[in-house]
């Protein structure tokens, strides 16, 4: 390990002598920031009088010498670790202190001309020196006999718990601190007549009053979503795993097309069928006479509309979850005479319980956090979300009320978070060992299985439905209104100079951004999530529990918030990257991340840890076990995380719409901008594309990942071997 430090130091210290140690002008994807940049250097700024640069380097140079200076191992880590500490708390405190306009702390003690002068935000020389002293710091932690010695289980900690303070931490504090500002500085006084008001947590409703407060009906509406979006996914799941339904390609492409889907595109849909003057309402008051209502408007369309777009994320949890069950647990019970309703409900049901309380959880807070589903069907119907976006963007921005109102969305994801694991308790689910497991899983009881098909075939004919009014919208002139054949939409979106070989479309610059940048970003949020969700379940660390649920706080947080956090933070420095794509990849990583860890931790909590034990014994370290045994058998995981993190970093628009710019603008971005401006037909149509581009997408993520394989051969009982 001694080695590993010495290559992390000299890193550093390259970064700190040749990269730039601000920003420039040109992005990391210009090779000219590197000519452009070699003038500003972190040595070179040194002797240009920014002596406030050296302790970073004096840092990584004191670290190299104690490596060669220093015998005896535990003592050389921890003084190296000291050291590299000390040097990136100096890098924080020095970036934090002075910005462009001069010293933002200290101000009585730093003076001068060339502090007064300020400096720009870190760049790629601060950045590799950051890494390069994380890196070194928590490699010398394992050297000096923490996490057992595993250097690879200690820097993934440090790295994650790092990211998570920057870019989750960092960002969202500065919004929340604004609950607590009053006119002349900030209160703990004035705060919580505003948190506990009829407003947020009245229960008017229960006694006859007209509503509820927005926090009680964000609740009620989070419960139902998740219970109900759960319910579906499981028995979607159970039709896939458990039986031979012959359409299953047809019914897959089917369950994950709500969440390929740009959000108010939905709810258009719907509205188009079931409003006041929809499809299906005009149908049934012709035919049967029925008044027609707006019942598509208030608790129950958002619910509909919620139910549509989550229920994807809950089946994608639940099938590894289910596939994971081992056999020969349920030919133990069918052995000992239980009939297959009894199997399932005693011994299979039960080891899904991982499953089923992480999509509950990711149902409840994709709901009370989802503001696009509410803004367009909610109507009398206030949640948390949408009051959150009007205090936000409303004729009078109040963000002290937003920032109180986000505080209160985040007790409901702590208190879902807290039943969630009290619900688990410290059972072990594990069924997948290392040894052979060749048996047949028991097929559903007739009743089971007709329940299933009579509850998931006709939602995936509802699906079928709504996604075909939406192929049908961008083909007609004017949705709802002139349904005349045209391509018109198409054309002026995408069109194509043949002639000159020129791509003429309006939505090509923004249709390739957004691939661009959803493709780096879903590998980069698969990646941090399922490393968290390893570290969760397979390590022990003091404040894991806290560091869990940390890592669903830009989750839980709706979309404008976390926009308007990004902004507040990274608009200055010492990190500026509002008006790049970088800011936009980094918010779709942390946005994202909590799928991959919650589908993580529901996979992996069926491996039993005897699979990383006889690996390390015949030894392999941490990082080969995870390499050669945990990731070939979190196929499923894997496949949610990618698909979820790439689909909605092309869907998402709460977020993005207040850091997308000129340079980089994102697809949904655009698509809002057509919206604005009445034009429906060039926003379905575009819609539509990227309804083809991400089902092909997923597709190619399902042939690169492969099918997970448990044993041999994966079957299922006939019902008449079961009987």
């Amino acid at each position: 390990m001694k080695k590993t430090v010495l290559i992390w130091l000299l890193i550093g210290l390259a970064g700190f002598v040749l990269l730039p140690w601000h920003m420039t002008e040109d992005g990391l994807f210009d090779p000219s920031w590197i000519i452009d940049g070699v003038a500003s250097t972190g040595l070179r700024n040194v002797f240009a009088g920014q002596w406030w640069l050296a302790p970073s380097g004096i840092a990584l140079a004191l670290a190299l010498i104690l490596q060669f200076t220093i015998s005896e191992p535990v003592k050389r880590a921890q003084m190296t670790l000291v050291t590299a500490l000390a040097g990136l708390a100096f890098m924080a405190l020095q970036g934090l202190a002075i910005v462009r306009a001069g010293p933002r702390i200290f101000e009585g003690l730093l003076t001068g001309d060339v502090i007064m002068a300020g400096q720009a935000g870190m760049g790629a020389g601060a950045g590799i020196c950051a890494i390069a002293l994380l890196f070194a710091a928590t490699v010398s932690l394992s050297q000096s006999g923490k996490g057992q010695g595993d250097a690879f289980v200690v820097s993934t900690i440090g790295l994650i718990i790092a990211l998570v303070a920057i870019f989750v931490f960092f960002p969202v504090i500065h919004i929340l601190v604004r609950a607590f500002e009053v006119e002349d500085g900030y209160s703990l006084t004035q705060f919580f007549p505003r948190f506990f008001s009829s407003d947020i947590w009245g229960l008017g409703c229960l006694i006859g009053a007209r509503s509820c407060g927005v926090a009680i009906n964000s609740l009620f509406l989070g419960v139902m979503t998740g219970l109900g979006t759960t319910l579906l996914g499981l028995t979607f799941a159970l039709i896939f795993t458990r039986t031979d339904f012959r359409a299953k390609k047809l019914l897959r492409v089917l369950t994950v097309l709500p969440i390929i889907t740009p959000p108010f595109v939905i709810g258009l849909a719907l509205i188009l069928l079931f409003g006041r003057a929809g499809t299906v309402t005009e149908f049934f008051a012709d035919m049967l006479g029925w008044e027609k209502t707006r019942w598509l408007y208030g608790f129950w369309g958002v619910y509909f509309a919620q139910l549509l777009s989550f229920t994807p994320i809950a089946f994608l949890v639940l099938i590894g979850v289910v596939q994971g069950v081992s056999p020969s647990m349920e030919e133990a019970s069918q052995t000992l005479d239980a009939d297959r309703w009894q199997t399932f409900r005693f011994v299979s049901l039960p080891l899904m319980r991982p499953g089923l309380a992480n999509a509950f959880l990711l149902g409840f807070i994709e709901s009370i956090a989802d503001f696009g589903n509410p803004l367009v069907l909610g109507s009398g119907y206030s949640v948390l979300s949408t009051e959150i976006f009007f205090a936000i963007v409303g004729a009078v921005a109040d963000p002290a009320k937003a920032a109180i109102l986000a505080i209160a969305l985040l007790s409901l994801t702590m208190t879902a978070f807290m039943a969630q694991r009290l619900w688990l308790g410290k059972k072990s689910y594990a069924t997948i060992t290392g040894k052979a497991d060749s048996g047949q899983n028991a097929s559903l009881n007739p009743i089971l299985q007709a329940t299933c098909y009579a509850v998931a075939l006709p939602w995936a004919a509802l699906t079928m439905i709504v996604y075909s009014m939406i192929i049908f919208g961008s083909f007609v002139k004017l949705w709802g209104y002139n349904h005349s054949f045209t391509f018109d939409h198409y054309i002026r979106a995408f069109g194509i100079d043949f002639a000159n070989w020129r791509l003429t479309g309006v939505a090509w610059d923004s249709y390739f951004t957004t691939l661009t940048i959803s493709s780096i970003a879903a590998p980069l949020t698969a990646l941090v999530g399922l490393s968290t969700a390893y570290l969760l379940v397979r390590q022990k660390f003091v404040g894991k529990d806290l560091f869990e649920f940390s890592t669903m706080l830009s989750f839980a947080i709706p979309g404008t918030v976390i926009g308007v956090s990004y902004i507040m933070a990274f608009n200055f420095p010492p990190i500026e990257l509002t008006g790049t794509s970088i800011i936009l990849i980094i918010v779709f990583v942390f946005r994202n991340m909590p799928v991959g860890v919650r589908g993580g931790i529901a996979a992996m909590s069926q491996l039993d840890k005897s699979l990383d034990e006889a690996s390390i014994t015949l030894g392999a370290n941490s990082f080969t076990t995870v390499r050669r045994v945990i990731l070939p058998l979190m196929g499923p995981a894997i496949l949610a995380a990618l698909t979820y993190s790439f689909v909605r970093a092309i869907t998402s628009v709460s977020a993005v719409i207040f850091l997308v710019s000129a340079k980089h603008n994102m697809a949904t971005a655009f698509i809002v901008g057509r919206v604005e401006n009445g034009e429906f037909g060039l926003a379905i149509a575009y819609s539509a594309v990227l309804i083809v581009t991400m089902l092909a997408a997923i597709l190619l993520l399902q042939l690169l990942v492969g099918t997970r394989r448990l044993r041999r051969t994966d079957r299922v009982q006939k019902a008449a071997k079961a009987a």
